[in-house]
């Protein structure tokens, strides 16, 4: 089967910057695909590569067999959800879906069932005939969801979706995502920073970090390849002593303090004895120490660190 997504040295430059460096990619088709990256990472302007809104600087990409070259075909059959939803707040929601069902040229005939069915699904019937301006963040982008389901899609990108919604809000919107997958064996590209959702939903995740795709993997790929020792401390009169203290020693490399928790972070091979004799010498109080697995947010972390590392060693060189 090929995949809904390949690209071969996709690059994009502004005024002499790498937005996009040299993009290697593949994304299999039905699943849920992370791009996970911080902001100003260049996975927005992927997205725009990929949908024909920006052209490359060089290299080539294919959309569902499609070259970036034939726009307009990828469009036809991609849906396409951001984190600006471009709905008109004046109109209501069945107006909305009725104005971009036209714009996707679906007969008449079919508009009525189809976004009767959409919006029942989503939990948006009974606000049909309601403006848009009236809905809140979480059911204005449901809707957005909706519109790009009209024309059944095969590949939906989503660029941050869920950025602004409160707690329950964001978990409605990635069930109903997590559905569709089912449902239909749609292929998402999830740009995102947002670990919860990456954990949740995503069955493999690229890592991208100032326009580089810096790793590809399952979310447990990523743990593991990133994973390093991790120690939780909880007690008193963790000082800024004892912390700076235990930052010192040999094969810590990282200690983050929350009240009365300390995560120490180590090398492995490293100790905990030397962390708990310091800490003690330091007058802190130890109630418990547990070793903790290290989570996704961890090993992004790690790997950004690397690629940092990475960089200033290739600069160095070049001096």
């Amino acid at each position: 089967m090929e995949p809904a997504i390949v690209t071969r040295g996709l690059t994009r430059s502004f005024d002499g910057r790498l937005a996009v460096d040299h993009l290697d990619l593949e994304v299999p088709q039905g699943i849920v695909f992370g791009f996970l990256g911080p902001n100003g990472a260049g996975k927005t302007t992927t997205i725009r590569l990929l949908l024909g809104l920006l052209e490359p600087t060089s290299g080539s990409a294919k959309v569902l067999g499609f070259d970036l070259s034939q726009s307009h075909r990828i469009r036809e059959r991609v849906g396409v959800v951001l984190e600006q939803p471009g709905l008109y707040p004046r109109m209501s929601a069945w107006e909305n879906m009725e104005f971009f069902a036209a714009a996707y040229k679906i007969p008449p005939h079919l508009r009525e069932k189809r976004i009767t069915e959409l919006l029942q699904h989503l939990g948006l019937w009974e606000r049909r005939h309601d403006p848009v301006a009236t809905f809140s963040k979480g059911m204005t982008q449901k809707l957005a969801f909706a519109r790009s389901l009209l024309h059944n899609p095969s590949l939906i990108f989503m660029d941050e979706p869920t950025t602004g919604l409160d707690v329950p809000g964001a978990a409605a919107l990635r069930e109903d995502i997590a559905e569709l997958v089912r449902e239909t064996n749609a292929t998402i590209f999830l740009s995102t920073h947002n670990m919860t959702e990456v954990e949740k939903m995503c069955d493999l995740v690229g890592v991208i970090n100032e326009g580089r795709l810096l790793t590809v993997g399952s979310p447990e790929d990523l743990r593991t390849r990133a994973s390093q020792p991790r120690l939780r401390i909880a007690g008193r009169k963790f000082n800024t002593r004892a912390i700076e203290s235990i930052r010192k020693l040999p094969g810590v490399t990282e200690v983050t303090s929350n009240g009365n928790e300390l995560y120490v972070t180590m090398e492995e091979g490293a100790g905990a004895h030397a962390v708990i004799r310091t800490l003690t010498e330091q007058g802190a109080e130890i109630d418990e120490v547990t070793r903790v697995a290290s989570g996704l947010e961890d090993a992004f972390l790690a790997i950004l660190r690397e690629d940092q590392e990475g960089r200033k060693d290739s600069a160095g060189k070049r001096d």
